[in-house]
């Protein structure tokens, strides 16, 4: 018999869990994480980082609505400011929510085109119409709170950094940035969030035009995840790279995922895509010479940086008049009210880190639970060597490893 977990369709991972709750102009907003590993040293000001970067009001090319974000840790810290194993529930209260923008207009009954609105209507029967409900961008608070924890203990674990940025708005793409290098005070430094300053510019330029004309615009989000262990995902339906894409995208407005070299890697042959291996003169490690694969193949982290993009659609609310339908199934005209977001992409980066994070935390937690639960006693000739940018063979490389003599090694291959 199957089970349903807590409100379905509002938790998110298997061992590393949380349940997300509230609605957009409710009392407030907030997440329940259940699995947290005990003793992590947790402080609210670590959380309220990456809230602050998700929060409105940042910029002109942001939602205007004034909220401070500020999170409430209810539970799951102990005295000592430590967690404790037990579940972690994290409460942000909302201040300037104007539910009149929604409920004093034709935005009561009407439909707005490409919105949850009518979809909500059509499952349950009856929505929320002030600010969006759940399918409000607001709802993201639980899962960046969430995330600001799963940053901290992949932190801890091998030295795992996240880092988004906009890559792209609409036509205008980032250009000149090295993801092994790229940082978050980069990223930070201008209100776009585009690393390369004259990308950065163009792409400000075009969403002033489409803001000031009451229209918004989409593009993609890159995120790089460095230093993450060989060995996370599994095969078949729970590669890494599904459950990435998954965790992607449930972001409100994502309308697509790539992983590594994505739809461009169609253009190439096997030869020409394929990350040739070899062995760090180092370390030891074996390696790949260039990371197409985007950090994971065959759904299993290679030890490489991961790589992945998240197409974001333009905001569905406009200030210009759409054809649309009411509620009782009349056809009207509407014109979007309320506070928006011309681009969610700046604020689309912490949610994306968020989700990434809280993927590579449960699937860390699930590689130590199967396949980490005793220890490989084989010897270091007998086991395969280590892999990736962080591994080490122990004495450096195998004797005979570099720059061998033999030919070719023959291989038939006889796959369906």
């Amino acid at each position: 018999m199957t089970s349903l977990k807590m409100g379905t369709g509002n938790t998110f991972g298997r061992v590393f869990r949380i349940s997300t709750w509230g609605e957009s102009h409710g009392g407030g907003v907030g997440v329940t994480l259940d699995g947290c590993p005990p003793r992590i040293p947790l402080t609210r000001e670590e959380i309220q980082v990456d809230l602050d970067r998700r929060r409105p009001g940042q910029s002109r090319i942001t939602t205007p609505r004034n909220e401070a974000d500020a999170v409430e840790i209810l539970s799951g810290i102990g005295a000592e400011g430590t967690t404790v194993g037990t579940p972690i529930a994290m409460l942000v209260r909302n201040k300037d929510q104007r539910s009149s923008d929604y409920l004093d207009n034709d935005m009561n009954v009407a439909y707005r085109p490409s919105h949850a609105d009518a979809t909500y209507d059509a499952k349950y029967g009856v929505r929320a119409v002030a600010g969006g409900g759940r399918s409000s961008a607001r709802e993201t608070i639980g899962r960046v709170a969430a995330g600001a924890v799963a940053r901290k203990i992949l932190k801890m674990y091998n030295n795992i950094e996240i880092v988004g940025y906009v890559s792209k708005v609409q036509d205008i793409c980032a250009e000149n940035i090295d993801d092994d290098l790229v940082t978050q005070e980069q990223v930070d430094s201008n209100i776009v969030r585009c690393p390369d300053e004259a990308s950065a510019e163009k792409m400000l330029k075009r969403i002033d035009e489409i803001r000031t004309s009451g229209n918004s615009i989409g593009g993609v989000v890159t995120c790089v995840a460095r230093n993450v262990p060989a060995g996370l995902g599994s095969p078949v339906f729970d590669k890494l790279e599904a459950d990435l894409a998954k965790a992607c995208m449930s972001i409100p407005a994502a309308k697509g995922f790539e992983s590594g070299s994505g739809f461009d890697g169609t253009l190439l042959t096997g030869k020409d895509h394929n990350d040739e291996f070899y062995i760090d003169p180092v370390t030891g490690a074996t390696r790949t010479r260039t990371n197409r694969s985007g950090g994971i193949q065959g759904g299993i982290s290679n030890g490489e940086n991961i790589v992945v993009r998240v197409a974001f659609k333009p905001t569905s609310t406009i200030g210009q008049i759409q054809n649309t339908v009411t509620r009782d199934g009349k056809e009207v005209q509407l014109r979007g009210k309320g506070r928006h977001d011309p681009c969610v992409l700046p604020r689309a980066i912490p949610m994306v880190e968020a989700m990434v994070a809280l993927t590579l935390v449960d699937a860390l937690m699930m590689q130590t639970a199967q396949c980490e639960l005793f220890e490989n006693e084989s010897s270091i000739d007998d086991r395969p060597n280590p892999i990736g940018v962080t591994a080490e063979r122990p004495g450096g490389p195998k004797e005979g490893a570099l720059h061998s003599a033999s030919g070719p090694v023959g291989l038939r291959v006889d796959e369906e």
